[in-house]
């Protein structure tokens, strides 16, 4: 493949459903789309948050729903990797981030939609996770396997993982 049609795409694997790491995912994704990148994320364990629709519960069996209940919810319940203070450090992140105008998550992933980022979840954390399609928001593309970002991946400028 020629280097000038890598220039154009972005890959990214989202493993992290840290509110800060969330954070730098949609903020890369969405600046590098108004930049014209087309860009593919793949969402993957912890990350999978990131899709998750707000209020719906996970898992069916008893690992299925420990795993939903530890994972805390949908993206606004997203605590930062550091300083969480049991879930103080997400409220006072979010007022900060009121006060100097920063875009909240929900809505950097809204943009992201907007923009036109594919959004994919991956179907074997999913499996494995006990999540189903009907629990993430609708924009999300597809659910995929590894393969599908591996190609994706090799056809990108540069991916990254967060």
């Amino acid at each position: 493949m020629a280097e000038e049609e890598k220039k154009k795409k972005v890959s990214m694997v989202v493993f992290s459903g840290d509110m800060d790491k969330l954070y730098a995912a949609f903020i890369i994704a969405t600046g590098s789309a108004a930049a014209g990148f087309d860009v593919t994320m793949f969402f993957t364990f912890w990350g999978l948050k990131a899709l998750q629709k707000k209020g719906v519960s996970t898992g069916h069996s008893l690992f299925g729903r420990m795993i939903g209940w530890v994972n805390g919810g949908d993206i606004s319940k997203a605590n930062p990797s550091r300083y969480g203070f049991l879930g103080m450090g997400r409220w006072m992140f979010h007022k900060m981030m009121k006060n100097k105008n920063v875009s909240t998550l929900p809505e950097l992933r809204q943009l992201a939609v907007d923009l036109g980022v594919k959004m994919y979840p991956c179907q074997m954390t999913m499996d494995v996770m006990e999540y189903e399609r009907e629990k993430f928001i609708p924009e999300i593309t597809d659910c995929v396997g590894v393969g599908f970002f591996i190609e994706q991946a090799s056809q990108s400028a540069f991916t990254m993982f967060i």
